[in-house]
């Protein structure tokens, strides 16, 4: 397929474009600047000027592809407005599907698992309920499956938490460490038996390309290798690498000690199954779960990291 990338010089886009040229497909990434437009190049990838707020550009983008992948996801540490960023996400999700409507081309989109269901082990199938942090970009999922009913092999690849590997530069394991190494500490919660589910970077994308060549429309796939790793554990693997103490704090506590954007979520319970999605697309991950990844010590500068399309 000739597949149109968006957020394709991106952690998790660079990972897809790299997955799908290996699978044979033919690749055209979105670039809003020369430097991205370089790295694509370079990698092997027909470059398609513009940005995501730039409609006219996704249009003329999705109208000339086969299939069509959004990876732009941004990430929450982000500062801008999240209502405006998802905003903007759903207006360029509307713009490409505008263009595949009626002609059963694929196009996957990027969601979450963050937040939706605390607590309860979430699963493809669970309803879909709006909570305080999955509202602002629920309308970004719901309205890319809607595309199922026309006309559009649409599907939503719901990303775990923590999307680990060589070139995680603004993920949630690196923001647990900077606070370990400004602190001192590697904190969690109470008991810490709260859980995140993780996934490698590279099996996420391999995800992304199931989903693209095969997916039924209106799928919903969890991009889940560990259904849920104890919190603590992600602390005491930091702590053991940086040789500084794993604590317990109190939920006061946490909250003067998590700045910004963590705060929110350290103790958060959120388990994730992808039993259905295994069973639907035959992904099998391979690559290693998260905490021998933290234990490899790219984390830590002891290894050279991955970044970018050129990789």
């Amino acid at each position: 397929m000739r597949v149109f990338v968006a957020g394709a010089t991106g952690y998790i886009g660079s990972a897809v474009v790299r997955e799908l040229l290996g699978a044979g497909h033919q690749v055209v990434g979105l670039a809003r600047s020369d430097p991205a437009a370089e790295a694509l190049t370079r990698a092997g990838v027909a470059v398609h000027r513009g940005d995501l707020m730039d409609t006219d550009s996704l249009r003329a983008g999705a109208a000339a592809a086969d299939g069509v992948v959004y990876a732009a996801n941004q990430h929450i540490s982000e500062t801008t407005d999240p209502a405006a960023r998802a905003k903007a996400e759903l207006n360029a999700v509307e713009a490409i599907g505008s263009q595949l409507a009626g002609t059963e081309r694929p196009f996957v989109v990027t969601s979450g698992i963050l937040g939706r269901t605390p607590g309860q082990l979430l699963t493809e199938e669970t309803p879909v309920v709006p909570t305080a942090l999955t509202a602002p970009r629920l309308q970004v999922e719901l309205s890319a499956i809607a595309l199922a009913g026309q006309g559009v092999r649409s599907s939503s690849v719901r990303l775990a938490p923590t999307v680990h590997g060589p070139g995680d530069a603004r993920g949630f394991v690196t923001a647990l460490i900077d606070r370990a190494r400004t602190t001192g500490v590697s904190a969690f919660v109470a008991d810490g038996a709260n859980r995140w589910p993780s996934v490698h970077r590279r099996d996420a994308a391999s995800l992304y390309r199931l989903a693209l060549e095969s997916a039924p429309a209106g799928a919903r796939l969890h991009a889940v290798a560990e259904e849920g790793v104890p919190f603590r554990e992600v602390a005491r693997a930091i702590g053991r690498r940086l040789r500084v103490p794993a604590v317990s704090l109190t939920p006061d506590e946490a909250g003067r000690h998590f700045a910004g954007f963590l705060a929110a979520f350290v103790a958060l319970d959120n388990p994730a199954s992808s039993a259905l999605t295994r069973r639907r697309t035959g992904w099998n991950p391979t690559h290693p779960a998260l905490i021998p990844d933290i234990e490899e010590g790219h984390y830590f500068g002891e290894l050279s990291q991955e970044s970018g399309a050129g990789r």
